[in-house]
């Protein structure tokens, strides 16, 4: 038994009876594990794209699974099957686990140190959370349901991503054992009574329908999930149950079309042509497992197919040249060592980049980091996953063997127990900055008011500003990603006369910590109207990690139809956002600009502040400060992030029952905008606010609302 990653001679039932050859061998799909592999790992290193590679693994390994199954359970030389050959999951498991997790336990055990030798601190808690999530093969969940959370969503991306596809198989691999064992329960004490479901072919029609209707609803269900939730529809097994489906249905039944050896050769031709080109032409975080991804499965079973004898137009007919030109040794071997190929490519690359503070390899860096994972990927093969994989016949012995089980077992527990105390450490951290003194951490104050700053370290720290969020976060007020409901928070002083709608998406929401105190202290109600990644907008659709978030528009209406029911005395939001793509500065959006033009028309008192700047770059500020590096160099340039001045002066006129608030003065100085300000974190990613800054920001706010509302 072989699965699409791993060596070793795999043969379908249809293989075999239509050869009479005992082996089966097919080193054409060896050849194309070689191609496979070979378009993930330059697309990963070189493009930053979805090659279509791990689909034709997900087609290759249904194809190989279920093959080797029906093998299992069909007797080929008698006419029946017999039943005593039943599928036993126990020594399956046994032999996919000897193939599979030797190898994988050896990288992430490497893994887990590069991360402590490389990766700033306040990433070791959620990679430690990966670093289990893969070992247990359930990192394709971990992954959808990170793309879900917004506090998540925008981390840097993982060293261990790609094991996402991993965890996808192995989940396959054991559904269709247990599904196949329940089927052949049922059988077996149906054929007591049914004599023709002992005839194979009785066998294959009710496996391919089951598979069939299976993979049907799958592929229905990539479609309608694409449109609703497409990050998540990427890593969800449902979703992608049907790729490895259709090789499996391709075992059970294999068409027997005896065709001319130059229409074979076209054949196979186009079907490698697509999936070597699909790369370049299909988004394919955008597309997969849609319809899109019909174009690699459907070239890998043609190739499956084409090559195969039941399309040869005689018994003795050898195989095309494209069957032949996939044969080849070299890819072949490149097949051989597809598995460690995979697991190490994309850490080393991501480790590289790390390392370097770069977003993306040049040619020479790049073909580097593929020569050193080739390297590893045979040594892995070689020297961990042949002998194991071969048991007690190795060739390397069986005190090799033992000393090798003892090595793994070893470096897994200790790379575990590391695990367990990062995800401990991350689970205990906790920020309390309420009662900073403002005289050792002034904060904005520093750059507002001159406020001397005295030489301490800063806060929250480093490692746990990631959970400086503001209360609406931690009480649930603000609507998730796919929540339309419009939840309403009420702070300050509850029972005032006079009220403050706290209106848009995240970064309106932390406002929440300077308004609700002044609130309390100066007699007005807070209430909120938020939802994450959702700004005030009217036609413009804002896409986030690759999705249209038009869930948006539909909330932004609504919102505005409850104000004018809800009538605050002062709505509180956002006045301008970045410039979108790598063009630098802010802007007033026609959105922002129609939204202020509602309020006005209706006669309601705005108060809208300027956006923070946004500090992009390859390590988000406090990952940049945990490895020991200097503020001034884990922020933004200003004249990056910000225009010259504020885009709303332009505008101001335009609109009489709006204030405009700009604090950019506040977080950066003439040039560059650094990541601890008044010794206080800025950021706690690279573009909210911690509460801790905005808390600093209390005196300014506090003065141009009294400035503004004439209520104290």
């Amino acid at each position: 038994m072989s699965t699409a990653l791993t060596s070793g001679k795999t043969a379908t039932p249809n293989e075999d009876a239509a050869t009479g050859n005992t082996s089966g061998y097919r080193p054409d799909l060896d050849g194309l594990r070689g191609i496979a592999i070979a378009l993930v790992a330059i697309f990963h290193v070189w493009f930053g794209r979805v090659s279509g590679g791990v689909d034709v693994f997900l087609t290759l390994s249904g194809y190989f699974f279920v093959a080797s199954l029906l093998k299992h359970v069909l007797a080929t030389q008698p006419a029946s099957v017999s039943w005593n050959r039943a599928v036993n999951p126990w020594p399956r498991l046994w032999r996919l686990a000897r193939r599979l997790l030797p190898a994988l336990l050896v990288v992430l055990a490497v893994i887990t140190a590069l991360i402590a030798l490389v990766m700033p601190t306040t990433r070791w808690g959620p990679l430690g959370a990966e670093v289990q999530a893969s070992a247990l093969y359930y990192q394709n969940w971990h992954l959808a349901l990170d793309s879900q959370d917004y506090q998540a969503a925008d981390s840097a991306i993982s060293p261990l991503q790609h094991l996402w596809s991993m965890s996808m198989q192995g989940q396959f691999f054991v559904l269709t054992l247990v599904c196949a064992l329940a089927l052949g329960g049922i059988l077996r004490t149906l054929s007591r009574r049914f004599s023709a479901l002992t005839n194979p072919s009785v066998i294959r029609g009710i496996v391919g329908s089951a598979l069939l209707a299976v993979a049907v609803f799958s592929f229905a269900w990539a479609n309608y999930r694409h449109g609703v939730n497409q990050p998540f529809n990427y890593y969800d097994t449902l979703a992608r149950l049907w790729e490895p489906l259709a090789g499996g249905l391709l075992a059970v039944w294999i068409p027997r079309i005896a065709l001319g050896g130059w229409l074979r050769d076209t054949l196979g031709v186009v079907a490698l042509a697509l999936i070597v080109t699909c790369g370049w032409w299909i988004a394919g975080v955008q597309q997969y497992p849609g319809a899109m991804a019909l174009v690699p499965v459907g070239a890998t079973l043609m190739l499956i197919w084409t090559g195969s004898a039941a399309t040869r137009p005689a018994p003795a007919a050898g195989p095309g040249s494209v069957s032949r030109a996939l044969a080849h040794p070299r890819l072949v071997w490149l097949g051989s060592i597809a598995y460690a190929l995979y697991l190490w490519h994309w850490p080393l690359l991501i480790f590289y980049l790390t390392w370097r503070y770069q977003d993306d390899v040049g040619w020479l860096e790049g073909t580097a980091i593929l020569a050193v994972s080739v390297v590893l990927a045979w040594a892995t093969t070689r020297f961990i996953e042949a002998p194991l994989r071969a048991g007690k016949d190795n060739a390397l012995g069986p005190r090799y063997r033992r000393g090798l089980i003892a090595l793994i077992v070893i470096a897994s527990l200790v790379a575990g127990a590391t695990v367990v105390v990062w995800q401990r450490d991350a689970a205990n951290a906790t920020v309390s900055t309420e009662n900073l003194d403002p005289r050792i951490y002034p904060g904005a104050r520093a750059f507002l008011d001159g406020v001397p700053v005295p030489k301490v370290d800063p806060q929250p720290g480093p490692e746990v500003v990631a959970k400086d969020w503001p209360i609406t976060t931690s009480d649930a007020v603000i609507s998730g990603w796919k929540d339309p409901s419009i939840k309403v928070g009420v702070y300050g002083d509850p029972t005032a006369g006079r009220t403050i709608a706290l209106v848009g998406g995240s970064h309106a929401e932390y406002w929440i910590t300077a308004l609700d105190d002044i609130g309390k202290r100066h007699g007005f109600t807070v209430t909120t109207y938020l939802k994450v990644g959702c700004a005030l907008t009217t036609s413009h659709v804002f896409i986030w990690f690759g999705q249209k978030y038009y869930q948006c528009n539909d909330w932004s209406r609504q919102v505005m139809d409850r104000l004018a029911i809800d009538r605050p005395d002062v709505v509180f939001t956002n006045s301008t956002r970045p410039v979108e793509g790598q063009a630098p500065g802010d802007f007033v959006p026609q959105d922002y600009r129609e939204i202020f033009a509602q309020f006005r028309d209706r006669g309601q008192r705005v108060v809208a502040v300027r956006d923070n700047p946004w500090a992009h770059g390859q390590l988000k500020p406090p990952e940049c400060l945990a490895e020991g590096n200097k503020p001034q160099v884990c922020g933004v340039e200003r004249d990056r992030a910000l225009a010259p001045t504020d885009p709303t002066a332009a505008i101001a006129a335009d609109y009489p029952n709006m204030s405009f608030l700009d604090y950019s003065d506040g977080m950066c100085d003439a040039t560059y905008c650094p990541a601890v300000v008044g010794n206080i974190v800025v950021w706690h990613d690279y573009h909210h606010l911690s509460a801790t800054f905005v808390r600093s920001l209390i005196p300014a706010l506090e003065a141009d609302l009294a400035q503004s509302l004439h209520w104290w």
